[in-house]
């Protein structure tokens, strides 16, 4: 299940999957590169990762303004990465997209939609199956991490009309959102399989998916575009509405708070800046460890002094402990013992015949 928690302003969290082979050595090399280049101010592979068959990368790079980001992304077996970025102040979408810094731009084998490899950079034509179709839409309605969006052609379109949408995102959109194409005869089959979303394409049209859950503020009609032109020109109004929901605050999907834990919690990739001030907070760490223990030590040695000096006192009062194994005899009081002897005096009193109890005559006589 998602977790309650939105996702902050200052993150940037996608997965994908790449399905080629050597992943993790498409990593080092483009990571390699893009150090060289300048473009990253460092990187690192982590080693022993606690999960078995898993890679993780740490890269670092600046932003206009300066802004430092930090990214980490963890690979798993079979090409399946997941990927958090956080920058120091707001996302701006204009920033580059941090996928592209781990991953090379001239090859999208690793630009897939984690679960169905659906292509996160092309086209995404929905299937002729109508089973396939509501499928691929119930899936896609469920999906937290990806932003969906499916488009109507009205008519055939030519090659003008085959641009993907992800050419036109600004570019911290990119490599998060699945364009979807229907086909001119597959509208009403398209609307019937989204009957339960609540949505409907209008025809020529398109719309954006809310994921599940859907963000607070998401209302169906306002990321609903009536007309999408399909001749080569920049849809500027759906893009607009892609780039209102992405601005809404969304639930962190299934996985991502673990993410985005690991990336703040496990970071590795240290300036010697942040290398000293980890090393001091250490020191001040074991400074407070120290002070408490001493503390403590203190405590415990007036404890046994007290515990000393209450001995004495009992031995004083009591004499020695009683051994060990046998019970300790109750002292008498002064208080008790006198009780004892006003007790004696009482039974005396009751008694006016012999110490044997046999009845006296005055005269000495039975």
């Amino acid at each position: 299940m998602p977790s309650s928690s939105t996702i902050p302003p200052t993150v940037w969290p996608a997965r994908g999957h790449h399905t080629g082979a050597d992943a993790a050595d498409v990593l080092r090399h483009t990571l390699k590169l893009r150090k060289e280049s300048g473009t990253l101010d460092d990187f690192r592979e982590l080693p022993g990762s606690e999960t078995p068959g898993e890679s993780v990368f740490e890269a670092r790079w600046q932003v206009p303004g300066p802004v430092t980001v930090r990214a980490r992304l963890a690979l798993a077996d079979g090409g399946r990465w997941t990927l958090v970025a956080e920058a120091e102040g707001p996302w701006d979408l204009r920033w580059p997209s941090p996928a592209t810094m781990f991953w090379p731009e001239d090859d999208d084998s690793w630009a897939h939609e984690f679960g169905t490899g659906l292509s996160l950079a092309a086209i995404n034509p929905l299937p002729s199956d109508e089973r396939d179709l509501r499928r691929a839409l119930r899936s896609a309605a469920q999906d937290a991490w990806t932003v969906h969006v499916v488009v109507h052609e009205a008519m055939t379109t030519d090659e003008r009309g085959h641009r993907p949408l992800a050419a036109a995102l600004p570019p911290g959109l990119r490599h998060r959102v699945v364009e979807h194409r229907a086909a001119p005869q597959q509208l009403r089959p398209l609307n019937w399989a989204l009957r339960d979303t609540g949505l409907e394409v209008p025809r020529g049209g398109a719309v954006v998916l809310p994921g599940d859950p859907a963000p607070a503020g998401h209302t169906a009609d306002e990321f609903t575009v009536r007309t999408v032109f399909l001749d080569g020109s920049e849809p500027a109004e759906l893009i607009t509405a892609v780039t209102r929901f992405a601005a809404l605050p969304r639930p962190l999907p299934d996985g991502a708070e673990a993410a985005l834990t690991a990336l703040r919690d496990d970071w590795r990739l240290l300036t010697q800046e942040e290398e000293l001030d980890r090393e001091r907070r250490l020191v001040a760490m074991y400074a407070d460890a120290l002070d408490a223990m001493t503390k403590s030590r203190d405590l415990y040695r007036e404890a046994a002094e007290s515990a000393h000096e209450a001995l004495a006192v009992y031995r004083e009062t009591y004499g020695d402990l009683p051994e060990p194994g046998r019970p300790a005899e109750p002292a008498a009081s002064p208080l008790r013992q006198l009780t004892q002897t006003f007790g004696r005096l009482r039974i005396g009193a009751r008694r006016p015949d012999g110490d044997d109890g046999t009845p006296t005559d005055g005269t000495g006589g039975a």
